[in-house]
């Protein structure tokens, strides 16, 4: 298989679930990047995120642009081959002492893929610490069951459900720190989240969803984006492309999708299977 990840670093991610850190663009492009988020803020009224979540990148062009990005696609390649579709795309964003966390969860328990093959790249446009919220992550939690999920619906949780694996040992978490323009990659079912921001400054960061092309939608057809390759299946529709920032008929779709993956219709995949 091609691609851009040692042999090492790919054995470290089929055992470990996880893998950082790895360079996306240099840390000017990410601060440029970050402020155009801080402008769409301006425009809509509200944060960016509250409307960027699960088809971000129909969003703005250059948020497909970064999804394109040669790097990323590179390690992605290397864990999952070249034929490459963008299930999704999500922003998450922390203010300044911002109490709002992520709880433990695996992406796998709503996405509804078979087979479990997704990996996600987390892109930071600010530095992302330890002491302001980054990503931490259970090691080998996707060797494991897959775990049941309590909806709480906390609303200082950035999740939609704030779905809740209960029972882990947060001593056991690896925090995956990165630099402005760095990113992660992580396995669908690994098991991961964020504490709140205890700095002064934003802690911002865009996760992309990859799948090879093969993988299924159990929930019914829908939509993704090739990234590189061929898509030899036909499985999903294309994903609408945005003309400009914030298109308004993308921004229209974004939604529809994003109150969709909030419907409680969709049973997580622990209690579908069990």
């Amino acid at each position: 298989m091609a691609g851009s990840l040692s042999a090492a670093e790919v054995a470290h991610f089929e055992e470990h679930g996880y893998l950082f850190p790895k360079r996306a663009i240099d840390a000017g492009e990410a601060e440029r990047r970050r402020l155009l988020l801080e402008h769409y803020e301006t425009v809509l009224g509200v944060e960016p995120q509250t409307y960027l979540k699960i088809k971000a990148h129909v969003a703005a062009p250059w948020i497909v642009d970064l999804a394109r990005n040669e790097a990323i696609l590179d390690a992605v390649e290397s864990l999952i081959g070249e034929d490459i579709l963008l299930f999704g795309t999500s922003l998450f964003s922390k203010k300044g002492n911002d109490p709002r966390f992520v709880s433990w969860h695996q992406d796998s328990a709503y996405y509804g893929l078979d087979p479990h093959e997704e990996v996600t790249a987390w892109v930071a446009l600010t530095p992302a610490t330890r002491k302001n919220g980054c990503m931490r992550v259970m090691p080998g939690s996707h060797r494991g069951p897959d775990f049941d999920h309590d909806e709480t619906y906390d609303p200082q949780n950035l999740l939609a459900r704030g779905q809740t694996i209960r029972g882990l040992e947060d001593e056991r978490a690896v925090y995956m720190e990165l630099e402005a323009g760095e990113f992660s990659l992580h396995h669908e079912r690994t098991a991961h989240g964020s504490l709140a921001n205890e700095t002064d400054g934003p802690r911002v960061g865009v996760a992309y969803f990859y799948m090879p092309a093969h993988c299924r939608s159990t929930i019914g057809r829908r939509t993704a984006l090739l990234m590189r390759g061929e898509d030899r299946y036909g499985h999903w529709d294309a994903d609408p492309l945005p003309r400009e920032d914030l298109d308004p008929d993308c921004m229209a779709f974004l939604k529809q999708m994003w109150a969709r993956y909030q419907d409680t219709a969709v049973a997580q995949e622990a209690r579908r299977t069990g």
